[in-house]
């Protein structure tokens, strides 16, 4: 009933930037929180930012100041812009939402995940 989409990831040097897009679509009355988070390998899922229906942003430590979330009401979207990318920014990047369906179900969907390797 509900999709969720990333796309914009790919091979990136140092010091370079990317924008991953999160595309929902089906079924969606309303989205309330919309987050981006990744995993490295070997490590566990960890949250990167997160973005409330208002607009409200948190952001992990490492990528304060270099990376910004934010999202399309009109079209269920968000965006993750990275900048001043670090090889330990190297993992797979995941797409949450919270999701309420026409069927007034709200739950928690996530994207397929997308590879981000910064590496020269």
């Amino acid at each position: 009933q509900v999709r969720m989409v990333e796309s914009g990831g790919g091979l990136v040097q140092p010091g370079g930037s990317l924008r991953l897009v999160c595309a929902a679509s089906g079924s969606i009355h309303s989205i309330s929180t919309m987050a981006w988070y990744r995993q490295a390998p070997g490590k566990q899922r960890v949250t990167v930012a997160i973005i409330t229906r208002i607009g409200n942003t948190g952001y992990a430590d490492p990528v304060k100041g270099r990376f910004t979330i934010s999202r399309n009401h009109a079209n269920h979207t968000a965006y993750l812009q990275m900048n001043n990318l670090i090889p330990e920014d190297t993992a797979v990047y995941y797409c949450n939402a919270v999701i309420t369906t026409w069927d007034f179900k709200e739950s928690d969907y996530w994207g397929q995940g997308i590879q981000v390797t910064v590496s020269s």
